[in-house]
């Protein structure tokens, strides 16, 4: 386990490409500067020893030394020392619908990429609960399961999009048969499941399902993403839409908002449904909503010690620039025998 003290200082590296930038156009005015004074073939005999490899070389290691400094004013410290603490929370399960159906953009930017907005501000407004995340298209698949660390979660709920499972469709009775496998029987913490759908469940099997969850005491909670006029689901090619989904009937799909499917499997659980547009608004439901719930004492381990690594990056940094310093811009014999880029020529 890492952490990064002062992230802001990665902008430090956007420099690099601006030493890039200038090295190069330092090049063009030097080539072109001595054009206006001599051949290309007097210049050569004037100064044979000049190396261009040479001056590439010391702008590359220039720029991973300021890299290396920057990376140790961002501080990154590892963890060193696991302590086990006792935490109050509840258990809850982000089951997060990637069918095809969630890249269509009748809601900005579009279903997926709105569902992972959702569900990192509810993260970040987390206490001491701890969080799973399961995707789900045609079948669901287990991310990452029951954690205290949100970083990771947060972490792979971004790695989440529409190809990462074959099986197309939205079997939301999968999303809740596999997480009923998430919560750990020996510890009774409350459980909470929350849904993050459009809702075009085509089967007929979600209702039984939510009947089942609730019997083992899950509460689920579903978010809708989309609208219910509904829109076409694009199909890209280099970011860029080339076509729309269509039928076999080659008509355009229009996928909908289903609020009643996720309406009711909600209300078979005692839970609740929220429309998913405003972020702010559902952070705040959620997070009325577990404050109404009793919280429940567990065990967790984590990291109590962190040690700061700035001190290699560092010593590399210097390391880099005394490189910089040593390399001359000119030919070694070694160098002039590789006849790199065809100087000799």
């Amino acid at each position: 386990m890492y952490q990064l003290e002062e992230k802001i200082w990665f902008w430090g590296l956007m420099v690099i490409p601006l030493i890039m930038l200038v090295f190069l156009l330092l090049q063009l005015w030097k080539r072109r500067a001595q054009r206006t004074f001599a051949s290309q073939t007097l210049l050569k005999r004037l100064s044979p020893n000049t190396s261009l490899f040479k001056s590439i070389l010391k702008v590359v290691v220039l720029s991973f030394a300021f890299a290396c400094l920057v990376l140790a004013l961002v501080n990154p410290k590892l963890g060193t020392k696991f302590e086990t603490i006792k935490r109050e929370g509840v258990d809850i399960v982000f089951a997060v619908d990637v069918s095809k159906s969630m890249l269509a953009e009748d809601i900005a930017p579009n279903r997926l990429e709105k569902s992972k907005q959702l569900v990192t501000q509810i993260i970040n407004n987390l206490a001491s609960d701890r969080v799973g995340i399961i995707a789900y298209a045609g079948k669901a698949f287990p991310q990452l399961p029951i954690t205290t660390d949100y970083a990771a979660a947060k972490m792979f709920l971004q790695s989440m999009d529409t190809d990462m499972l074959s099986s197309q469709g939205t079997a939301i009775n999968e999303a809740i048969e596999l997480a009923k496998t998430y919560y750990d029987d020996d510890q009774e913490t409350n459980r909470i499941l929350i849904i993050i759908s459009d809702g075009e469940d085509h089967g007929e099997l979600a209702t039984q399902a939510a009947q089942e969850a609730k019997e083992e005491g899950i509460r689920i909670f579903t978010i809708g993403v989309g609208d219910v006029k509904g829109g076409p689901i694009p199909e890209r090619r280099n970011g860029v839409i080339v076509n729309y989904k269509k039928d076999n009937n080659g008509q355009t799909v229009i996928t909908r908002l289903d609020e009643n499917t996720l309406k009711s499997i909600a209300e078979e659980t005692n839970g609740t449904y929220i429309n998913g547009k405003n972020t702010n608004q559902v952070v705040e439901e959620i997070r009325d909503i577990l404050n109404k719930i009793d919280k429940t004492e567990f065990e967790a381990k984590q990291f109590a010690d962190f040690e700061s690594q700035f001190q290699w990056f560092l010593g590399a940094a210097l390391f880099f620039l005394l490189i910089d310093v040593l390399l001359l811009e000119r030919r070694t014999s070694w160098l002039k025998r590789l006849n790199l880029f065809n100087e000799n020529v």
